[in-house]
């Protein structure tokens, strides 16, 4: 997977890149210091899966880098790092795109497992979010690709292939437009699917549904 990390932190920069490629031989990352410099990036050099964005950059304020990620490169999913772990925090980067949020001030062992979730296609979110008394990650229930031949199938979450397709698409911050383009439907399909995820999840919203995600510790492991 082709990765970016963006954050101003020399020290902590290159200690989570000694991290990434140490647990994670497959993974190839590149390293930006600030918004200015991930868009470029982004631009000369295609091909990126992931980001690892931290919320505090010198040329940004808050989401701000984050949205201004979604708007150049909306097919990539975008991960935060952030010391300030706050519910408000968190919920406002998923707000805005974001397909988790990996704490700074996590522990070596639980910002591993946080990655490890992250990388192979989950969603990690901090326990002061999900209400778990511990910071490791949920669970891993396996999303798997859409059985051609028996498309009412269930998974976890009692979603069918098609409805674990589009919440694969949504957790990763994709709008309804590019979830209509990556699955060939319309959008009243899509808007169909949804509903029928809030229900299922127990959620109202967007929001929501990536946080039921996170707390089931559902892993995409097709197309991420």
């Amino acid at each position: 997977m082709k990765t970016l990390l963006v954050d101003d932190h020399t020290l902590f920069r290159e200690g989570l890149a000694m991290l990434i490629s140490h647990g994670f031989p497959d993974v190839q990352l590149h390293q930006a210091g600030d918004i200015a410099e991930a868009l470029g990036l982004l631009r000369s050099d295609g091909g990126f899966e992931l980001v690892l964005l931290d919320l505090g950059l010198p040329d940004s304020a808050g989401v701000q880098g984050l949205q201004r990620l979604r708007e150049q490169a909306p097919d990539v999913t975008v991960v935060v790092l952030s010391a300030d772990e706050t519910p408000e925090t968190v919920l406002s980067a998923i707000d805005a795109g974001a397909a988790g949020f990996v704490p700074k001030t996590a522990k070596a062992g639980v910002m591993q497992a946080a990655l490890r979730v992250v990388l192979a296609g989950g969603v990690y979110l901090p326990p002061s979010v999900l209400g778990h008394a511990r910071g490791e990650p949920a669970p891993v229930a396996k999303v798997e690709a859409p059985v051609a031949d028996d498309p009412e199938a269930t998974g976890p979450g009692g979603l069918s292939p098609r409805q674990a397709d589009v919440l694969r698409l949504l957790v990763a911050g994709k709008p309804n437009k590019l979830i209509c383009r990556e699955l060939d439907l319309a959008e009243s399909t899509v808007k169909t699917h949804l509903a029928a995820i809030f229900r299922k999840l127990e959620v109202t919203s967007r929001t929501q549904a990536v946080v039921a995600a996170a707390r089931l510790g559902l892993v995409f492991g097709a197309d991420r």
